[in-house]
């Protein structure tokens, strides 16, 4: 007798709860509809411990109440980015739990609010970026992929967003996450201005941007091909591994991708910049010499053998990787600078011996011949320091050697006209 009646206690309390469980998600809805989101979640949480053992009918209606009081607080600006995500687990869970049971009375208006939270997520991270919070945008932008794992881009995004903000160890496992994957990003985009407004909106397919063009809402169509972003990721992602000391992570990090993908000659590239990082350029020249074959007209690897050419003192070969890269980009304006540098550094000796020489007549001779080839240093550097200046026109350093140059050269009304251009 005794267990029957600890039986039908223990049922009496299950009942009883239950029943002040759905007084208490009426309760919510009630302050809810009465403008009281806070008040809601207040009475949801008094409830929550019990959920687990509601029938599933009501665990979906607690989180859609749940869900509506989280996302009524984010549409208010109240803490809206740890709200917006309240939200959409709790509508995530109502999904989890109609899909169980089969029956599904919330789901689709559920689906619609987490659509809706994508959106604020993205435009809140677009804001915050602007605004320079790079890691409050990376959380969103993170926040809106797991939302919808699909949505792939919005991952790449917040790694990249993460990097902005140095915050590398929340960059890295998105990289991580991004390598899994195997994210490309390539692809077409389909463009058109709207009339009204007279920005430039972005098509899911061409079919949909023609058909704007045809209602007349949009005009000037464009369609460009999106490259891959795998070298961005793959560099990425290896120079944070060696940043954390984990070098041989890093070379095979890459070394794998390239393996699975042989025809995406991005890879090289972040190969290459990979060794560059170590100080491997032996290693880096070579992988520079592959990029090449595949892609003979790319400026910044032209460039950067130049580089690393002046930092093995072999200024022939710089010069000849600089005009190189301008042949290649006659708007290279780092290339101008350097040959520039390059070229200043041949003032250095000249000087050392002019500060040496004596009063003699011999050395006021030999002055005379290194002044000359002093000025003839100067006027080299002429030419590339005023596409710089041309290209560059806010770079002080760059309008400050020239006009360094100028004074040195005499040339009195080129450097009072620089003057007055200057800050």
């Amino acid at each position: 007798m005794k267990s029957k009646y600890v039986i039908l206690a223990s049922a009496l309390l299950i009942s009883v709860a239950t029943f002040a469980q759905k007084d208490q998600i009426k309760s919510a809805e009630k302050a809810l509809k009465g403008g009281d989101a806070q008040g809601a979640i207040t009475i949801l949480k008094d409830a929550e411990n019990m959920v687990v053992n509601a029938k599933d009918v009501e665990q979906a209606q607690y989180y859609f109440v749940q869900g509506n009081a989280y996302l009524d607080l984010a549409n208010k600006k109240v803490e809206e980015s740890k709200n917006l995500s309240a939200a959409a687990q709790s509508y995530n869970k109502l999904i989890e739990v109609e899909k169980a049971s089969g029956k599904q009375k919330y789901s689709t208006q559920a689906a619609a609010s987490i659509t809706q939270i994508k959106g604020l997520l993205i435009n809140s991270a677009i804001a915050d970026t602007q605004a320079n919070k790079h890691a409050d945008g990376a959380k969103k932008l993170y926040d809106a992929y797991l939302l919808d794992r699909k949505d792939t881009i919005n991952l790449y995004y917040a790694a990249s967003t993460a990097v902005n903000a140095q915050d590398y160890d929340t960059a890295l496992p998105m990289y991580e996450e991004l390598k899994k994957l195997n994210y490309s990003g390539k692809g077409t985009s389909y463009t058109a201005i709207n009339k009204a407004s007279g920005n430039e909106d972005g098509f899911n397919t061409a079919s949909e941007r023609d058909l704007a063009i045809k209602l007349g809402t949009h005009e000037k169509p464009k369609t460009e091909a999106i490259p891959s972003k795998r070298g961005e990721i793959y560099k990425n992602l290896a120079l944070i591994l060696v940043q954390k000391g984990r070098v041989e992570d890093a070379k095979k990090a890459i070394a794998d991708a390239r393996k699975a993908n042989p025809d995406d000659s991005s890879l090289i590239l972040s190969e290459a910049n990979l060794y560059l990082e170590t100080k491997d350029f032996e290693t880096y020249k070579k992988l520079v010499g592959e990029a090449l074959q595949k892609d003979p007209n790319n400026a910044d690897l032209v460039f950067n053998l130049g580089v690393i050419s002046a930092n093995a003192k072999n200024n022939a070969d710089a010069e000849k990787y600089y005009l190189k890269s301008i042949e290649i980009d006659p708007n290279y304006t780092n290339a101008y600078l350097n040959l520039a540098a390059l070229k200043l550094e041949a003032e250095k000796p000249i000087i050392d011996e002019m500060n040496k020489l004596g009063t003699s007549a011999k050395d006021m001779k030999r002055y005379d011949v290194l002044k000359t080839e002093r000025e003839n240093v100067f006027k080299g550097v002429i030419p590339y320091l005023k596409k710089a200046h041309e290209l560059d026109p806010k770079n002080d350093d760059v309008s400050k050697t020239l006009l360094g140059v100028y004074k040195a050269l005499e040339m009195t009304a080129e450097a009072k006209a620089l003057k007055a251009t200057m800050n």
